[in-house]
């Protein structure tokens, strides 16, 4: 059963917005169509606007809905007339006709929920390579499970280095991707930095990161050193 919150201008239970829900096994919370209504509202997994009367005041709403972050789906009911204006700059989700039948409004929610939970997924990724796992959301890396104590810029040029596994790049490349093009600062750069990574990934895990002789460096796919393509 999942929980909604609709957020209409009427006075009166779902049925009188979407005769639907209530045939429908979802736990409906109703507040008035206004933003600081969100702060009297407990979690919800899905948020329906009723947009039936009042087209400009709805698309205002879920625009500064989305404004403050609101990350759950957003549904509209509307009327058929109503259908003609909305548009991508709504920040709606998916619409719904008051007069859709119950089989419908239930398949729509479903489809919504499952859409923002592909996306929550797709966006918390983590990369993992050679036994490290970059979590980008939280700005942490580990090795084999231990947590490293990076700087910034050693977190950014571990990332890199983790989302391309193999691939040797040269102090100058990574330069640019990691540093950036108005960076003045020589490649010398990039080598303290392997160094200082090198140093907190310890002494099992150094050789992960591996210098290619006369090239650059790569993350190693394999944490067996390759003594006869790098440098001490």
């Amino acid at each position: 059963m999942s929980q909604i919150l609709l957020l209409t201008n009427i006075h009166g239970t779902s049925v009188d917005v979407l005769p639907a829900l209530e045939l429908l096994s979802h736990e409906i919370h109703i507040l008035p169509a206004v933003p600081t209504a969100l702060l009297d509202a407990r979690p919800t997994e899905l948020i329906m606007v009723d947009a039936r009367t009042d087209l400009a005041g709805s698309r205002s709403l879920c625009q500064l809905l989305r404004a403050t972050g609101i990350s759950v789906p957003l549904l509209l009911i509307l009327t058929e007339g109503g259908m003609a204006v909305v548009s991508a700059t709504w920040a709606a989700d998916d619409v719904i006709l008051d007069t859709a039948k119950p089989a419908e409004v239930e398949a729509r929610i479903r489809l919504a929920l499952t859409r923002a939970t592909i996306a929550e997924e797709e966006t918390h990724q983590e990369i993992q390579a050679a036994g490290i796992v970059i979590d980008e959301d939280s700005y942490t890396a580990r090795v084999h499970g231990s947590v490293l104590n990076l700087t910034y810029k050693e977190f950014e040029l571990l990332k890199y280095l983790a989302q391309h596994p193999g691939r040797v790049f040269t102090r100058a490349q990574l330069l640019n991707e990691v540093w950036g093009y108005d960076y003045y600062g020589g490649t010398r750069t990039v080598d303290v930095h392997v160094r200082r990574l090198r140093a907190k990934l310890g002494s099992e895990n150094e050789n992960l990161i591996s210098t290619v002789r006369n090239v650059g460096y790569r993350l190693s796919v394999s944490r067996q050193s390759e003594s006869s393509m790098t440098d001490a």
